[in-house]
């Protein structure tokens, strides 16, 4: 049985101070993904872009633990996990982007996405029906009165 720690430090989970994960922390997290189980330092390591040194990796992984990003078991040699999901991470990137680029207002971050790309009929379509789950989670729920 594997026994997990997993450190909050009264931070936001998975925030940086800037609200956004950093380049390495994202790599880490991808390492992380794509194992099941859980990753050695080694291993993590090992799939890392450049050559990275095995303390430095694991300064890295354990400020990430601290950052509720990691978990770390107590066995050893310790295994790290993801403490986050893709999902998470891409939320969360977003809204930090969301918040910086258009003062949290949707409507300029997409119009400069859709004015700079050529999108396909299929992108439209599922642009479309976004919009319209948006509309209709957004329209006030009728109570059946009798």
């Amino acid at each position: 049985m594997t026994v997990v720690i997993d450190c909050v430090l009264g931070k936001a989970m998975g925030k940086n101070q800037h609200g956004r994960l950093l380049a390495s922390e994202l790599e880490i997290l991808e390492a992380l993904w794509s194992g099941s189980g859980g990753l050695t330092i080694v291993e993590v390591q090992r799939m890392l872009t450049k050559p990275t040194g095995y303390t430095s990796v694991q300064t890295r992984l354990n400020r990430m633990v601290a950052k509720s990003l990691t978990r770390r078991s107590v066995e050893s040699p310790a295994r790290y996990t993801a403490g986050l999901t893709r999902e998470q991470a891409s939320q969360m990137d977003l809204e930090t982007l969301l918040s910086r680029v258009s003062q949290g207002q949707v409507i300029p971050l997409v119009a400069q996405l859709v004015r700079n790309r050529q999108l396909s009929e299929a992108e439209f379509n599922e642009l479309r029906a976004l919009i319209d789950q948006a509309e209709h989670r957004s329209q006030p729920k009728r109570s059946d009165k009798r």
